[in-house]
């Protein structure tokens, strides 16, 4: 959390995490969700984590790739391993509450990986334009609440802004796309999700 607190997180309890978790301030939380580790004890900790209405969305993206969805996305539900889904159901969580807006966004820290926001976002795109879905998909317009204006196709294009910033670069492999912004609405269905989808090969992202 800080070092302050002097608890370590790589050891202890899950009740001492959760004990930990709320007793930490506003800001702390989303150090937490910023760091915690996967690997330890996601749903019981991360999963009350990042219903907190203190985390900011930053904060919410930056957990939502430290969960490492890439490993489970074109995988059906009922295939996905055990003793990961748990956190397989965080990361639903996290991306319903993304797309429903329940993140806000607030000065300070961006997402701590840029270039894999980016990369999700354009391989969310080829999978769009192919009529394909994996098992999470962020809603791009919520992603403009991070405070840049994407650059999307002449088309569909925003209010001119001459202020470029962080966002604009991670939504910018939408305009080589060239996806409506109506097809934007694409999100899968929360009790669909994942039990008709085909099973594709893991793709490695580099």
């Amino acid at each position: 959390m800080n070092e302050e607190s002097g608890f370590d997180w790589a050891k202890g309890s899950v009740v001492d995490h959760q004990e930990m978790a709320r007793r930490a301030s506003p800001e702390q939380l989303c150090r937490v969700a910023r760091v915690y580790d996967w690997s330890l004890y996601p749903e019981e900790i991360l999963g009350w984590v990042m219903a907190q209405k203190s985390i900011d969305l930053s904060s919410a993206l930056t957990a939502f790739l430290n969960g490492e969805p890439e490993r489970f996305n074109y995988m059906p539900k009922r295939d996905v391993p055990d003793d990961y889904r748990a956190a397989a159901r965080v990361l639903d969580n996290i991306c319903l509450r993304v797309n429903s807006g329940f993140y806000l966004s607030t000065p300070g820290d961006g997402v701590k990986d840029t270039k894999r926001l980016k990369r999700w976002l354009k391989y969310q795109g080829f999978d769009r334009s192919e009529g394909r879905r994996g098992r999470w998909i962020l809603d791009e317009r919520i992603l403009e609440a991070l405070g840049e204006q994407p650059d999307l196709p002449a088309s569909v294009a925003l209010p001119d802004n001459s202020q470029k910033t962080l966002i604009s670069d991670v939504l910018s492999p939408l305009k080589d796309l060239g996806v409506s912004r109506e097809h934007l609405k694409y999100h899968p269905d929360p009790d669909q999700r994942g039990e008709n989808m085909i099973t594709l090969p893991q793709v490695k992202l580099t």
